[in-house]
């Protein structure tokens, strides 16, 4: 790239711009955290941030963290502190993974192996 020319990928603005300087959300949201976005009867937006916006849009059906950071072209770390804000307001709902409820089941670990070796 020559000095002067924009790359097309290159986002307009700083990522601490949109998130206000934080880099961390209030609470640990995993990339594959679901998020669906709460119906309201009105659509007023108007004092949420443009990539707040979409992110209610988008997760009209149901989306992961990873998903809405690709799709949405920020860091992931940006879109997890956009989408704990959004939760906070009500605005959108998470659906947690239940990691630490117990331990994988042996059969279904068994299948899936036996499925990985036929291929």
């Amino acid at each position: 790239m020559r000095p002067g020319e924009a790359e097309e990928d290159e986002p307009l603005f700083r990522p601490y711009a949109v998130t206000g300087g934080r880099s961390e959300p209030r609470y640990h949201l995993a990339m594959e955290t679901l998020v669906s976005s709460v119906t309201l009867m009105s659509d007023d937006y108007t004092l949420l941030s443009p990539e707040q916006e979409s992110i209610i849009v988008l997760c009209r059906s149901v989306r992961s963290v990873a998903e809405i950071s690709a799709l949405l072209r920020v860091p992931l770390g940006v879109a997890r502190v956009l989408i704990a804000d959004l939760a906070d307001e009500g605005l959108i709902r998470l659906h947690m993974p239940q990691l630490n409820q117990g331990q994988p089941d042996a059969n279904l670990l068994e299948r899936v192996l036996s499925g990985l070796r036929r291929l």
